[in-house]
């Protein structure tokens, strides 16, 4: 039985934006250009549903969604596909260590090790594929690492020396430490990759999604110590922006032109939430585009309280609704 009752959604056909939102995308899709695509092709998404259900929720199967089906053009064409979530298993090893290649910046780490991690816990993650794809490709994921549960594994303390390395501000360091330290038992590194064009409706179910299955694990887990080690009080993010180089030094009224591109959405909204964050340069990738030229790749670290998740499933909500 599913763990969630699923219903047909359709996806209405989208509508030309002028958000901040639909302009970074432009912006990104041109600076990292998609897979070729079909023209003359349509779209169908398999789009999770939310549910109160009891029953259903205590199943172990990942949700596999009737399909549905839409015309929703972008920057390169239109593609078809039937994009489904899954539990996340071992033979989806090589598409998301691809997805997270960057996840700190240049840095020779054991990547291997920490995909291994968020492989093996199947009750909270998820990962986006296209149903019966015989290449298995893996076009997105996410996931929340406990970080005591794990503080002992040489990934998970590659990450730390990392994050503590880049941070440069004594107070904010000072926390991070106890994020890693202390505070850890109630702390969840919250990772999530996914492909550039991967269509935005995707991402409200996913993290409704995550955000369900971190609530099950807290009365589902078979032991009391796994299921204490998904009561988070705090989410560690850490992602990337294009942050304008001279946006401390622009005039007002002198440029059209963002302080700060996301390339993922709701990262903004968990930026705007985030208790604290702070913001590192990237030596290892570099802007290769003309219309990014005054931008510079940025790391970006952010602490969310897990008190702020209902707001920001709310708001990531409206903000692709509106988009």
């Amino acid at each position: 039985m599913p763990r969630k009752p699923t219903r047909r959604a359709h996806l209405q056909k989208a509508q030309p934006a002028f958000s901040r939102l639909a302009r970074s995308m432009a912006l990104l899709t041109s600076a990292r250009k998609a897979k070729p695509q079909n023209n003359n092709s349509m779209v169908h998404r398999k789009v999770p549903t939310n549910s109160t259900d009891e029953h259903d929720k205590k199943s172990k199967s990942k949700r596999k969604e009737p399909q549905s089906s839409s015309e929703d053009e972008d920057f390169e064409g239109v593609v078809q596909a039937d994009f489904a979530f899954f539990d996340p298993k071992p033979d989806d090893f090589h598409g998301v260590k691809v997805l997270l290649q960057t996840y700190l910046d240049n840095k020779e780490w054991d990547l291997s090790s920490f995909v291994d991690l968020i492989l093996q816990q199947t009750t909270v993650g998820t990962v986006i594929k296209i149903e019966d794809d015989e290449d298995n490709g893996i076009y997105g994921f996410v996931s929340a690492l406990n970080l005591h549960r794990y503080k002992d594994c040489k990934c998970m303390m590659e990450v730390k020396e990392f994050l503590l390395k880049m941070c440069q501000d004594s107070d904010k360091k000072d926390k991070l430490k106890s994020y890693f330290g202390e505070s850890a038992a109630h702390v969840g590194l919250l990772v999530s990759q996914y492909v550039v064009n991967l269509p935005p409706q995707l991402l409200p179910p996913l993290y409704d999604g995550l955000f369900d299955e971190i609530t099950w694990a807290t009365e589902d887990e078979p032991t009391e110590e796994l299921r204490k080690s998904f009561r988070f009080k705090y989410y560690l993010l850490v992602s990337k922006v294009y942050k304008h180089k001279g946006d401390q030094k622009k005039k007002v009224g002198s440029s059209n032109e963002e302080d700060v591109i996301y390339l993922k959405p709701e990262d903004e909204i968990f930026h705007n939430l985030s208790a604290w964050s702070f913001c590192f340069p990237l030596r290892g990738q570099q802007v290769t585009t003309n219309e990014l030229k005054n931008y510079q790749p940025m790391g970006l670290v952010m602490a969310v309280e897990a008190t702020r998740v209902s707001s920001f499933k709310q708001q990531l909500h409206s903000l692709i609704d509106e988009s």
